[in-house]
């Protein structure tokens, strides 16, 4: 993977390039310090995936999204993940407004997870979804004061809540601790009180699942 990687703390995307260059699957780590250092790279650099923190120079306010959703547009085929020191579930339903591919939302204090974080970034570099598990709640709670979710079991939410993160059924299976095929049961079941039609593609389960928290 070609990974571009924005962030203005120096300290923290050295930190950050130092744990990419780690990962076999990386082979360069291009990095920006700024909104337009980041357009830049993409557009020279064609990376897999991009990494942009979502307050960049120079208004610290929301650059990494507008980034995101530029980069998006004009490079379908690049995976970007916006990275936050806060869960705003505001942010994430703005990336995932035109799809869930490609996408991902995480918080800086889980990059300390070392296995998540790398999996998430390589996901995401192939088409997939990587969202924070405090996204994925919060967002499971507003549909829920939205429209209730008490026909599912709470073990079926617990399968929701993984499956809007992006996770394939071995990940649910070794989380929650039961074989795959205890999770794909689960699947099937919520699907159906959902009124979702199940699908055995990991990517369009995702995108039916998050077509339904968004409401």
């Amino acid at each position: 993977m070609r990974v571009v990687l924005a962030e203005d703390s120096v300290l923290l995307r050295q930190g950050l390039v130092a744990l990419l260059t780690e990962h076999p699957a990386v082979a360069e780590v291009i990095e920006a310090g700024d909104l337009g250092e980041l357009l830049s790279a993409v557009s020279e650099q064609e990376p897999d995936v991009v990494l942009a923190d979502i307050r960049m120079p120079p208004t610290h306010t929301d650059e990494g999204v507008r980034a995101a959703l530029r980069i998006r547009q004009a490079h379908p085929g690049v995976g970007v993940i916006v990275l936050s020191q806060y869960a705003e579930p505001e942010y994430a339903m703005e990336l995932l407004a035109d799809g869930t591919d490609g996408v991902g939302y995480l918080l800086k204090d889980r990059i300390a997870e070392i296995d998540d974080f790398s999996s998430a970034v390589r996901r995401v570099a192939q088409g997939g979804s990587a969202l924070d598990s405090s996204i994925v709640s919060q967002l499971v709670a507003r549909k829920r004061r939205a429209a209730p979710l008490e026909v599912l079991s709470a073990r079926e939410r617990e399968v929701l809540a993984l499956m809007a993160e992006g996770r394939s059924n071995a990940a649910i299976a070794r989380r929650l601790v039961v074989t795959e095929a205890a999770v794909a049961k689960h699947i099937g079941s919520l699907l159906t009180k959902l009124d979702l039609p199940p699908d055995a593609d990991d990517h369009r389960r995702v995108r039916a699942v998050l077509a339904y928290l968004r409401g």
